[in-house]
């Protein structure tokens, strides 16, 4: 029995020998068309140069250009297994959280502010969404927002 097995893997299978056939027939040919110089190309008239294809008054400004971010928070705040609760009125959730200068601000819907050193901007750029709009004050950004 595994002399007949043996046997038969010695011999090419059908799709070796179609295979090779194959590779015999195409071996030194050339493409159509390599080798040959190309055609001169058309001359064509000088396209103007665009500095950037989006108007005005959709380019976002850079991180360089802003002065900082922010996005409201509505659940509650958990750091470390406490709950942020403001230090003046004691709102505990409807933040409005502010990335400035390497810092994280919290202002409740009172307009009370606190700074909130367990947050990093790593996280206020983890956490927030793409920005929706940019304002030239804070007071039109809370309009915004809703605050």
């Amino acid at each position: 029995m595994f002399r007949r097995i043996r046997r038969r893997t010695k011999q090419p299978s059908e799709a070796q020998r179609q295979f090779a056939e194959l590779h015999a027939r195409l071996q030194n040919q050339v493409p159509p068309g390599f080798g040959v110089p190309l055609a001169e190309a058309e001359r064509t008239e000088p396209t103007t140069v665009v500095d950037d294809f989006l108007p005005p008054e959709l380019r976002v400004p850079s991180h360089d250009q802003l002065d900082g971010k922010m996005m409201p928070w509505k659940q509650a705040l958990v750091l470390d297994g406490e709950m942020v609760a403001c230090a003046a009125c004691g709102a505990y959730r409807d933040w409005l959280i502010l990335s400035t200068r390497d810092q994280i601000w919290l202002r409740c819907r009172a307009g009370h502010q606190q700074q909130e050193t367990r947050l990093d901007t790593a996280w206020y750029n983890r956490n927030s969404g793409p920005a929706d709009a940019t304002h030239p004050t804070f007071e039109d950004c809370l309009r915004h927002l809703g605050h």
